[in-house]
């Protein structure tokens, strides 16, 4: 097997112009479909580490039905019983409680409708880092009276650091909700909708205002690994009565994982085009060997060698290549992903507004998880198999007369 290895290796350097034209476009296609799947999967990790980390977390406790119907009667009681079953599951690194809801904002001169979110100030920071966003004021302490608002709506209601909002609606099974809160700080969302309509106001203080003592909408969840996210849901659902509800990340971004699904089907599209381009250009250079050598084999079949070793020797030579430039491929691959890794590529224009709009940062992402270097290889080395059916099916039809006359 060693001689076999050693002739191969030989052989296609005979030719080296052609060889390395081969492993080139084998190097080149290897580089552009690793750098597009990077920029693919770390783009999608990105979104999903920002809509978990900045509204869902990684699940959510409410009940049954909650989530498709959001008011305010779908609401469930936040005591002992429950944080004593959350605590039972071990995986899970801390929990926040929420109150959503929705009311009228209103000044000495404008109004607007708004969302009110009533959260614990300490717990909530951990998940949103609502904390940092903070453009002016301060952040929420426990059992504040006051209220965040978002930029986009402060600057509409023209309220200002220690100003008063009015807000009313409807509480707990029609009982009215009114209030008047000062505001304690002004928060600038990455997400204009959001900005434009989020009020945050400590869950306490929510409770008064909807006259839902004791009670939450929602129960957010952070999970230590992404992949104990099932485990803890099944555990969780196995502590939780029926009238509560978990759902993990995926159910509730189920929109955002389709459109992600979507956007890789197309992606796959265009690496496919890279590995027909691939695929030919190891296949053209395999012909023109087979014609060029023709003879070579016709001779080397009549002094006794046999058929299949020279398949065997020939299918080496189509492995080398494509194992050339595989690796080649990766090599380069790996340096220039990593300095994107780094270094985001940043989007400007519509681009870069349709990403705020939707609350993303503008910019797209870079992955260096092995599985997008590996699975070049292993495609490649597919297709080089099947590239090497075509020596077999010509030697095994080779004739040597034929051959030698040639």
């Amino acid at each position: 097997m060693v001689d076999y290895l050693k002739l191969a290796w030989r052989n296609i350097w005979r030719n080296k112009r052609r060889t390395l034209i081969t492993i080139a476009s084998i190097f080149f296609g290897v580089l552009l479909s690793s750098f597009m799947s990077s920029m693919q999967e770390g783009s999608y990790a990105q979104y999903i580490t920002t809509i978990v980390n900045s509204y869902s977390g990684h699940l959510q406790i409410h009940k049954r039905g909650y989530w498709d119907d959001k008011v305010i009667n779908n609401s469930m009681k936040f005591d002992g019983t429950l944080t004593s079953k959350i605590a039972k599951v071990k995986d899970i690194t801390f929990y926040t409680p929420r109150l959503e809801s929705y009311a009228l904002a209103s000044t000495d001169e404008f109004t607007k409708g708004v969302m009110v979110m009533g959260i614990d100030p300490e717990t909530e920071n951990d998940l949103t880092s609502i904390s940092i966003k903070i453009k002016e004021g301060r952040y929420l302490e426990d059992h504040d009276g006051g209220v965040l608002l978002g930029s986009a709506l402060a600057k509409f209601l023209k309220l200002s650091v220690n100003d008063t909002l009015v807000l009313l609606g409807q509480g707990y099974h029609g009982t009215s909700a009114a209030g008047k809160y000062t505001v304690k700080g002004i928060v600038k969302q990455p997400a204009p909708e959001l900005d434009r309509l989020l009020v945050y106001m400590d869950i306490h203080t929510a409770q008064d205002l909807f006259s839902m003592q004791g009670m939450v909408t929602s129960v957010v969840i952070m999970v230590n690994d992404n992949d104990k996210v099932a485990p803890v849901k099944d555990k969780l659902e196995g502590l939780t009565g029926s009238e509560e509800e978990v759902m993990d990340w995926k159910e509730m971004n189920s929109l955002l994982l389709k459109q992600i699904e979507s956007d890789r089907s197309s992606g796959n599209i265009m690496k496919g085009v890279l590995y027909m381009i691939i695929t030919f250009g190891i296949l053209s250079t395999i012909m023109m060997m087979m014609a060029e050598r023709k003879k070579e084999f016709g001779v080397l079949i009549a002094v006794g060698m046999k058929k299949y070793k020279l398949i065997i020797m020939l299918v080496l030579e189509i492995v080398f290549i494509g194992m050339a430039g595989v690796i080649t491929g990766i090599m380069g691959s790996i340096p220039l992903i990593y300095y994107y890794l780094h270094n985001p590529i940043p989007l400007t224009g519509q681009a870069g507004e349709m990403m705020l709009q939707m609350g993303f940062e503008p910019a797209m992402f870079f992955s260096m998880a092995p599985s997008i270097f590996y699975y070049q290889a292993l495609i490649i080395f597919v297709f080089t198999i099947l590239i090497g059916l075509y020596p077999v099916y010509n030697i095994s039809r080779l004739k040597i007369m034929s051959a030698i006359r040639n």
